[in-house]
């Protein structure tokens, strides 16, 4: 009998984890894989159970289908405590606790998170009110303002000097917000994502994110335009440092407060001058972070991710004898964005180019491309776009210029009025 899997959510992530899943069967057990609410791209995959986003609705929804495994994609279900809702309901769950999930849903609490757990990150003011942060931004000098909250990625602006910090509270604050003004640090940025099971954890390998719209990181920032997995310098000894001086004490100290954390721990890290440093944890796998690890994974996920939700990484042997294989190779993920996007992206232009790419086509997708939807629908039976980034193309290739090649080649068969694509994603790795 098939083992059933629900994916919650409808985007370039879920997506990924679908076709990962799906794909896994090669190396696993037989499994239907559902998708809740899913897409009309991710319906040419799996069985898509429509639901509207409020948890009572996919709560509802998934414990009809009764799954052996439910994989949470998006952050607002998880701080709005679906995952509590699908335990209590005896079904194991790969996502945190609206507890756990604080520690992106709330800044502030990550920050006290990490001070009490000894993890090296950015020195940081809490405000409760605009005026007395404006007056602190107005003599902070170079620094990053954050809002206190759920921003899809979106909530925060590095500011030069202390006039862009100024009006920088001005444009994020909200009534009954807070807003944290941190030290700006200086450094590449690295994501590290560890699998987790309360106790102990697993690391994927490293990616890169690229979060402004426009080549040289110009613009305003994003949900993700793009990214590279594995970067150059992402060594494995650095890895195994961000997995001893930040993962295993964030882990240690949110089980001693009785919220373990049960899921993907996402730390995103820049590589300063004088170390590694936490610039912020997100309670899920990123986006599109994910799309370029889940293309290098070279085992079945299922068996990994029902370890972490049932608390069994050791005793299953995945710290030891079943570790995941990943593909040695490195992979480029491309965002296609749609007009406008971020500020108000224009839906309904219609996709040209996806049948260049089908799996029956020559250079179309396949083990080592994918094409994944992230923001369309169907329209008159075509794809249309129906989000801010709309398509996500993932290439493998021996090393990041042929990713890239390959990519970007995938990518300008595929066209609608005011697209948008970064030309310049893994470009530094090449550049190196």
């Amino acid at each position: 009998m098939a083992t059933k899997v629900v994916v919650i959510g409808a985007g370039g992530r879920e997506h990924a984890l679908v076709r990962a899943l799906t794909r896994g069967v090669k190396w696993g057990d037989p499994r239907e894989v559902v998708c809740i609410p899913g897409s009309a791209g991710i319906a040419l995959e799996a069985r898509c159970v429509p639901s509207v986003s409020d948890v009572d609705s996919l709560a509802k929804a998934t414990i009809a289908e009764q799954p052996a495994l439910v994989v949470v994609g998006p952050e607002a279900p998880l701080a709005a405590g679906l995952a509590d809702r699908l335990r209590a309901a005896g079904i194991p769950v790969f996502g945190p606790s609206e507890k756990a999930a604080q520690i992106e849903a709330s800044k502030a609490f990550a920050k006290e998170i990490m001070q009490a757990a000894g993890v090296p990150t950015a020195r940081v003011r809490v405000f409760d009110d605009r005026e007395s942060a404006r007056t602190y931004a107005a003599t902070a000098g170079a620094c990053v303002v954050k809002l206190d909250g759920l921003a899809a990625g979106k909530g925060v602006i590095v500011c030069d000097d202390s006039t862009q910090a100024f009006f920088a509270v001005d444009e994020l604050w909200r009534a009954g917000a807070r807003l944290l003004i941190e030290e700006r640090l200086s450094g590449p940025e690295l994501s590290v994502i560890a699998l987790c099971d309360g106790t102990d954890a697993i690391a994927l390998p490293a990616a890169r994110d690229h979060k402004r719209i426009f080549d040289g990181d110009q613009g305003p920032n994003t949900g993700g335009m793009g990214a590279l997995c594995s970067p150059r310098d992402a060594t494995p000894e650095l890895i195994e440092q961000v997995m001893r001086e930040v993962i295993a004490p964030t882990l240690a100290e949110l089980k001693r407060r009785g919220t373990p954390f049960i899921g993907a721990l996402y730390a995103g890290m820049m590589l300063t001058p004088e170390g590694p440093r936490v610039l912020e944890f997100n309670c899920r796998l990123g986006d599109p972070e994910a799309q370029a690890i889940l293309i290098r994974l070279a085992a079945d996920p299922l068996a990994l991710l029902s370890a972490c939700a049932v608390g069994q990484l050791k005793a299953q042997g995945f710290l030891s004898t079943r570790r995941p294989a990943f593909d040695r190779r490195t992979s480029v993920a491309l965002v296609l964005a749609a007009a406008n996007y971020p500020s108000a992206p224009r839906p309904g232009d219609k996709i040209e180019g996806l049948d260049s790419l089908a799996p029956w086509v020559p250079g179309g997708q396949g083990e080592d491309l994918w094409i994944l939807h992230a923001g369309t629908r169907l329209e008159n039976e075509a794809f249309v776009t129906a989000g801010g980034r709309v398509l996500t193309v993932v290439a493998l290739a021996e090393d990041t210029k042929a990713a890239r090649a390959r990519a970007y080649a995938a990518a300008a068969r595929l066209r609608w009025t005011g697209m948008q694509l970064r030309q310049d994603i893994g470009l530094a790795d090449v550049q190196a």
